[in-house]
């Protein structure tokens, strides 16, 4: 097993972003950060629309002043079936209306607030990641 990628000081440190980020997004808007919610309504909803298109244009942003500052390079690989990624984008965004939530939603904002709902949603969306990395592997 490779644990090359264990990195707990910057793990922790996202972390610690993270929960500040959805803290401050709650005080200033009154609203749970749930990416697919937020995707959704950006698109969808008048109301609250600039704050949702500035908030996804951070997560763009982000990681762009990340590697501005930070000379390490980052590989990412990615599946390079098209017909793959459509399908399992939208498998994600059925998955987040049927439950009425998405991975950030729930794992981040919900479990946060001791939602079982949340915390149910999370344990499940963990579950079938585990099996399905398991599955991958064998096969």
């Amino acid at each position: 097993m490779n644990i090359v990628n264990f990195t707990p000081y910057s793990a922790l440190t996202g972390g610690i972003i993270i929960g500040f980020a959805v803290a401050i997004f709650f005080y200033f808007n009154g609203r749970l950060v749930g990416i697919s919610g937020i995707a959704s309504n950006a698109l969808t909803e008048e109301r609250n629309k600039l704050d949702n298109i500035l908030f996804l244009i951070g997560l763009i942003i982000g990681p762009i002043i990340y590697t501005l500052f930070n000379q390490e390079q980052i590989s990412i690989s990615i599946s390079n079936s098209y017909l793959l990624l459509i399908f399992a984008g939208l498998l994600v965004g059925i998955g987040t209306r049927v439950s009425s939530g998405c991975t950030s939603g729930h794992g981040i904002s919900g479990i946060g607030r001791f939602s079982v709902r949340s915390i149910i949603a999370t344990i499940t969306f963990m579950i079938v990641g585990i099996i399905t990395v398991y599955l991958k592997n064998i096969l």
